[in-house]
């Protein structure tokens, strides 16, 4: 008779086995999920409010954990690659729309942008915050999987002649996209600028639709600096602030010990240098062990080190060790991505797509970390799933769920090529005569049989 025991391990594995998705895959956010509960918890106190606890911070970043993962199972269930097609197609209007609004500086009852560091990148709707860019990366890469999909196929409507519907469908998105974000972000421009190019090349589009984008590209920057310095930096504030970061090789460190302290001086060069400062010292100190859970230091220096700095705090808590395990992770994400992609047979909607939110979610996540390596300048972009940001999370936790659905298909062609595959092992009769060579070969039978 099977024991009880037995019985709730095979229940367990059964329940594991029914998930279609990729299981590494699976294993990936869940590692993220707990890295992002135990960090938020100990991370900063900048987030308390009033009289609010540690225990507070960590029951609503479970919350959103929750939320996140809910996300993620739902678009995981959807099993009709077409509805993913169809609301795909939005993903351009949905992006000139919010970036529209933010670009306008819109201020009313119902939404308002929200300006943070002199940039404006949240919408305020209805009292809930959304950072925008965030849903534009996500958006964007999906929309340019639809239309190159449709693009080869011949399905998009418009001009009869194909390089006007690459110009109404892809050129056109591209630049319009790229134009209006740079106002709120230049890191952020760039980025989705390189995956939305990366996407139409993986969609199949060509060296000459790589040149013109990039032309296109360099234009848009060049004419924004422009504008820059004509409006003697009163206008496109954000290329002022880049170039700065760029070029600017003031040293802080050396104007902060001769300025007396107090002044003006002393203070400014103390505020561009403390928290790159902090998070290289974080990393240091967090050795190849960390200082264990709760015993960072630096977050009491860095105001945002539960976001633009998080790799760091992991660092200086989790050590070495912790670092590696999350660069694991993400690398983890985009091997399982292209064999993902591989197998999605001639989909290119599922290939596309698969590919850029893998490489958004990676790219994002080594850009972040190298900034808090001090290798480049100051980006803001946030750790994956990881650092604090509502929006953020929910907008990973969609690219997530839809990369878990796409994932079936791979699933389903790996399976159909086994059973077309010829069979490893041999028949049964084949087995059986090998079986009955092996059993007189032990017995010592084939010995006599043979002379030997």
């Amino acid at each position: 008779m099977t024991s009880s025991k037995t019985k709730t391990k095979k229940s367990f594995w059964r329940i594991a086995d029914s998930f279609e998705g990729d299981k590494v895959v699976w294993i990936i956010v869940l590692m993220l999920f707990l890295f992002s509960l135990v960090c938020m918890f100990s991370s900063t106190s900048k987030l308390l409010k009033g009289e609010m606890t540690r225990i507070d911070l960590l029951r609503t970043q479970l919350y959103v954990v929750l939320g996140g993962l809910v996300v993620i199972i739902i678009c995981y269930n959807i099993k009709n690659i077409d509805f993913f097609r169809k609301l795909s197609v939005i993903g351009f209007p949905l992006s000139f729309l919010l970036l529209l609004l933010l670009d306008i500086r819109i201020n009313t009852s119902l939404v308002k942008a929200i300006e943070i560091n002199g940039a404006y990148r949240i919408l305020s709707i209805n009292g809930v915050q959304f950072h925008i860019f965030e849903v534009v990366k996500v958006a964007m890469v999906m929309y340019f999987a639809w239309a190159l999909d449709a693009y080869k196929k011949g399905k998009l409507r418009g001009p009869e002649k194909d390089i006007w519907k690459k110009v109404l469908y892809i050129y056109a998105p591209f630049l319009i996209t790229f134009v209006m974000i740079i106002p709120g972000s230049n890191s952020s421009a760039l980025i989705i600028g390189f995956l939305m190019a990366v996407v139409i090349l993986i969609g199949g589009g060509s060296k000459k639709d790589m040149g013109l984008l990039a032309l296109a590209g360099i234009s848009a920057i060049m004419i924004s600096v422009a504008i820059y310095y004509v409006s003697d930096g009163k206008a496109m504030k954000r290329i002022g602030t880049a170039i700065s970061r760029i070029f600017d090789d003031e040293d802080n460190e050396k104007k902060f010990l001769e300025a007396r302290k107090g002044s003006l001086e002393w203070q400014e060069a103390l505020d561009a240098m403390r928290q790159p400062v902090s998070a290289k010292i974080a990393v240091h100190e967090g050795g190849i062990f960390g200082k264990g859970p709760g015993q960072s230091t630096q977050r009491y220096v860095v105001p945002d080190i539960s976001e633009d700095y998080m790799y760091s705090f992991i660092i200086e808590e989790y050590g070495l060790f912790g670092g590696i395990l999350v660069i694991i992770l993400y690398v983890s994400l985009l091997a399982r991505g292209s064999l993902i992609v591989r197998n999605c047979g001639d989909n290119i909607f599922a290939k596309a797509a698969v590919a850029g939110l893998c490489l958004l979610i990676t790219g994002q996540a080594f850009l972040h970390m190298f900034v808090n390596a001090d290798i480049g300048p100051m980006t803001g972009q946030t750790l994956p799933l990881i650092s604090h940001g509502n929006s953020a999370f929910l907008c990973f936790s969609v690219a997530f769920g839809i990369i878990l659905s796409f994932s079936r298909i791979a699933a389903r062609r790996i399976e159909i090529e086994t059973l077309k595959a010829d069979p490893l092992m041999e028949t049964h009769e084949n087995l059986k005569g090998s079986l009955d060579e092996l059993d007189a070969f032990d017995s010592g039978k084939q010995f006599d049989e043979d002379g030997i």
